[in-house]
């Protein structure tokens, strides 16, 4: 695999890359204010085709992914590899945030195990694919993903977790909102 090189779509050498693992990271920002960087775990990811992906957004203690989207449509997913290959792969674009009750929501939720504290579903359109090297980033033994997330949203029941985001999920750590409750 080629480093330093840039691309309009992902290719299937990329797509089983991302398929194999295990954690991603996320960044937003809006013109001004905070940047957000969120790491993502457990069975999160679905690759649609090679300029369209998904993530299912799980209950976090903010929702700046949410915020950032509503006001400045541009977003970063990247990927490291912690064994094989030294590879850093990110992913440009645009994405919308999509809630339960969306048609969009409906038409993909089934592409995703059923897990608890499930909040929208970003739906990211790649415009630019880039592969660096990621020979800086250390080499890492898989475990397990932590199951604390799921086991927390479970105790909290449908209820308790739509408590939850009017209470921490509204609105951003820049106070805009996040739209989850419209």
């Amino acid at each position: 695999m080629a480093m330093g090189k840039q691309m309009d779509q992902l290719t299937p050498t990329l797509i089983d890359f991302i398929e194999d693992q295990k954690l991603f990271f996320v960044a937003t920002a809006m013109e001004s204010g905070r940047i957000n960087l969120s790491p993502k775990g457990l069975d999160s990811l679905r690759i649609l085709n090679e300029n369209n992906v998904v993530w299912l957004n799980l209950t976090g203690s903010g929702n700046e992914t949410a915020a950032h989207l509503k006001h400045q449509n541009r977003i970063t997913l990247m990927f490291c590899a912690f064994v094989g290959d030294p590879i850093i792969l990110r992913l440009y674009g645009t994405a919308e945030v999509h809630h339960k009750e969306s048609p969009f929501w409906k038409a993909n939720i089934d592409l995703f195990p059923k897990i608890a504290g499930a909040r929208q579903l970003v739906d990211v359109k790649v415009d630019k694919v880039q592969v660096s090297c990621g020979m800086g980033v250390p080499i890492m033994e898989y475990k397990n993903q932590r199951q604390s997330l799921v086991d927390w949203a479970e105790k909290q029941g449908d209820d308790g977790l739509k408590k939850y985001w009017e209470k921490k999920n509204t609105v951003s750590i820049d106070g805009h909102p996040t739209g989850i409750l419209d």
